[in-house]
């Protein structure tokens, strides 16, 4: 995992999750986030992911019977 959020990530541990500094620092950065409710789900929409459903679902224009 790269570009983590230290300093958001050490707030939720310390304060939210009232971790003792030693606790967190334990913790793998996954287990901080599997405590912390942060879910494994859909990647986020990318730009070619975008490009490539604005592709299969383009925009009906206006008087194309879609309403």
């Amino acid at each position: 995992m790269s570009g983590l959020d230290w300093p958001g990530l050490m707030r939720a541990g310390l304060r939210g999750l009232s971790l003792t500094p030693e606790q967190f620092w334990r913790l793998t950065p996954v287990e901080l986030l599997v405590m912390l409710g942060v879910e494994a789900g859909p990647p986020p929409l990318t730009r070619a992911r975008l490009e490539e459903l604005a592709r299969a679902f383009p925009d009906a224009r206006k008087g194309d019977g879609d309403g």
